[in-house]
């Protein structure tokens, strides 16, 4: 299992081409036939980027779910709607499908963000608006998401 670090600024072209950055590439290990799934994100307005290892654990989960309940079906079809295949080619650039593109509105200006164990793909101008929206109040999320881990918890034993 992969864990990315780091967020990294890059450019567009106007086909949707974005130069993979050399540290980034070293933590993508990158070999001959690497694919990667590329996605739109659940919750904002970016695209995920899923090392194939890291799509396939997902996908065995989501073969789980009962297929004869309806909400389980209409989340299936939306978690992979816009879903497809990507690579970087032999001069480090992921290509970005245009539908993809045009659904995050990325312009030129692109953030590759790390989130632990995938990437996600930003148009600039929307991922500094989600981080300064999300900062507003991050030291109550912090304490809500990671602030009652019970095996950090010491027992009182007098």
């Amino acid at each position: 299992m992969n864990h990315f670090i780091g967020t990294f600024e890059c450019k567009a072209d106007n086909k949707g081409r974005v130069m993979i950055p050399v540290s980034l590439k070293k933590q993508l290990n990158l070999g001959v036939k690497d694919d990667f799934v590329i996605k739109r994100a659940v919750f904002n307005t970016c695209l995920e980027l899923y090392p194939m290892s890291e799509w396939i654990l997902l996908m065995e989960k989501i073969n789980s779910l009962n297929r004869f309940n309806k909400k389980n079906i209409d989340f299936i079809r939306r978690f992979t709607a816009g879903v497809k295949i990507v690579n970087i080619d032999s001069s480090g650039r992921l290509l970005i499908p245009r539908d993809l593109v045009s659904h995050v509105k990325i312009k030129k200006d692109v953030v590759l963000s790390s989130a632990v164990n995938i990437l996600e793909i930003w148009d600039k101008v929307l991922y500094e608006k989600s981080i300064d929206a999300a900062t507003f109040d991050f030291g109550s999320l912090a304490e809500e998401v990671m602030g009652d881990k019970t095996e950090d918890k010491i027992e009182d034993v007098s």
